[in-house]
């Protein structure tokens, strides 16, 4: 069955990818909008990334990482107390012809340059309660009179854009000044956020709720096709200022200029699917292939190298976890059996099972961030202590003694691969032992986000990946006021934690990292999550791609990329 599918997909690939040499071809997962400000998801920021692009971009070959300018000409004047940041926009750029622009003479669509107001017009569109965008956190409580501005769009009259946001001015087609309301350290880091990039007044108005599906930006690339659940393409944008400055004609290696993403939902098609040459990117090696690819050295194993594939392995800024619904009667008011769950979780028998393509974790942070505290939790871990937790917290050999009968709980999950279904079947185990029955109940990754999001669920299994290189994006996952639809899913709530996150906030380095410690030490006493693990990539690249390197954040990267 396998083949016959492995068949069909090589159909379509041929059958949709453009017929050129110059293709860069790499499985993804479903995307359901193509609007930054609803780039929930990794795999909607590498599209979105594609096309648009905010004021300050990582530089790519930078490590530790770095940032750059992007749509603004160099990095921002700064006001000596923190507060005020100036750009200058690259007023060079042009967001892509479309019809939202009107048409010439000729009857072809129009374009225009970018200014300074497209950005006050995007981060307050961020803003507007109506959008509804789960990136409003990067921008509440930090630019000054941006509540106003979002109590403002809560009405049923249309938002109001002319309304002034004094965080928010263009003084001049190319200045855009940010005021901020107190001082950020992670402030630049967000900026080169793929929520944050500039969208045109024209196209959200023109194509109203369909503009997710017709993007215009300024970006390397445009949307060329997009077969809903089956695969988008996007052509190069030869109008695209990067290509001009950074052209080479003397070169043998050139850009691509086609990118075709299918969805592959089965690991095993997508690996052979790579294999046979029609994917040029694995950035998955299925466990049950591991030593078939990897050497008892660490290295590729001979075959796939003689081939002229490359490995491509590096720590990551992914954090997996179970997140645990704090508005759950049953979990939230219960410590000991939030705490009892993460005793139950087997961590050298999660290692053994991924092959070391993650390491277990002891709290949210990555430990290749600064200030994380990976220190053990502080009621440790294996049946015996989770057994005495349960005890602790009134169900004593996973029973209720009310009614006899087991602790049920229900895992949801947003993917149905084998890996996950495997890997879901050892958690059960875990839990299992303790006398607990978790029941995984599966679902379409959009169907998945939209229950978590509404915080229907009970426990969930999902993951994290950094936005920027900084603990703070990982520990305001749990400040309250990003409770669901924002990135809170867990509903945490923690008067004392919120204020000493909002303290780190304003904070010199060294307190600051002192702080992350102390927000660290409440989570690992509270639970709001089971803390599973932080993952670790392996990536092999074809023969035909070259330029290619693991990157925590490799949105709108395939720019970089040089086909051989």
């Amino acid at each position: 069955m396998k083949r016959l599918v492995f068949l069909l997909l090589v159909i379509l690939i041929h059958g949709f990818s453009p017929a050129s040499t110059l293709t860069y071809r790499r499985a993804i997962e479903r995307v359901t909008s193509l609007d930054p400000a609803e780039a929930a998801s990794a795999y909607a920021s590498r599209c979105v990334s594609l096309i648009y692009e905010p004021l300050l971009e990582y530089d790519y070959e930078a490590r530790p990482y770095a940032l750059r300018p992007c749509l603004a000409t160099a990095m921002p004047e700064i006001s000596e107390d923190g507060l005020t940041y100036t750009f200058v926009i690259d007023t060079n750029a042009c967001f892509t012809a479309d019809q939202c622009f009107g048409l010439g003479a000729d009857g072809a669509p129009l374009s225009r340059h970018v200014t300074a107001e497209d950005f006050v017009f995007s981060l307050k569109r961020l803003a507007d309660a109506k959008v509804a965008s789960s990136g409003y956190w990067l921008l509440d409580g930090h630019i000054k009179g941006i509540e106003a501005f979002r109590e403002a769009s809560k009405g049923a009259a249309p938002t109001d854009y002319a309304l002034d946001v004094e965080g928010l001015q263009a003084p001049a087609p190319d200045r855009l000044v940010i005021k901020l309301s107190s001082p950020s350290p992670v402030f630049l880091w967000q900026m080169a956020m793929p929520y944050v990039a500039a969208v045109p007044r024209e196209a959200v108005e023109f194509y109203g709720a369909a503009f997710r599906d017709h993007p215009v930006g300024t970006g390397p690339y445009a949307l060329e096709k997009w077969r809903r659940n089956y695969s988008l393409r996007f052509r190069r944008n030869e109008a695209w200022r990067g290509w001009r400055k950074n052209s080479n004609p003397k070169s043998e290696f050139q850009p691509f200029d086609f990118l075709y993403f299918p969805t592959i939902d089965d690991p095993s098609t997508q690996w052979l699917a790579f294999l046979a040459g029609e994917l040029d990117l694995q950035g998955e090696i299925l466990r049950d292939n591991w030593d078939d690819v990897i050497g008892p050295d660490g290295a590729l194993s001979p075959a796939l190298a003689g081939r002229g594939i490359v490995l491509e392995r590096a720590p990551t800024l992914e954090v997996g976890y179970i997140g645990i619904n704090m508005r759950d009667p049953l979990l939230g008011g219960n410590k000991a059996l939030r705490q009892a769950l993460n005793a139950a979780f087997d961590t050298s028998r999660w290692e053994r099972f991924h092959r070391g393509r993650a390491l277990a974790s002891n709290g949210p942070v990555p430990p290749n961030v600064a200030g994380a505290d990976n220190s053990p939790l502080p009621f440790g871990r294996g049946a015996e202590v989770a057994r005495r937790l349960l005890a602790e917290a009134g169900y004593p050999d996973g029973r209720d003694p009310a009614t006899g009968r087991r602790l049920r709980l229900v895992l949801d999950i947003g993917k149905t691969s084998q890996d996950i279904r495997e890997s879901t079947e050892l958690l059960v185990a875990f839990m299992d032992e303790c006398g607990i029955e978790l029941v995984p109940e599966y679902h379409t990754w959009p169907a998945f986000l939209k229950k978590v999001g509404e915080g229907r669920s009970q426990l969930f299994r999902i993951a994290w990946v950094g936005d920027y290189p900084d603990a703070e994006n990982f520990l305001q996952l749990f400040y309250g006021p990003n409770a669901s639809p924002g990135p809170n899913r867990c509903n945490y709530e923690n008067p004392e934690y919120d204020a000493l996150f909002r303290e780190a906030m304003a904070a010199p380095e060294e307190r600051r990292l002192e702080l992350y410690g102390e927000m660290q030490r409440i989570l690992k006493e509270d639970c709001p999550w089971i803390f599973v693990s932080h993952a670790v990539s392996a990536a092999l690249v074809g023969p035909r791609v070259k330029g290619y390197r693991a990157h925590d954040f490799p949105y709108g990267m395939e720019k970089h990329l040089r086909a051989k």
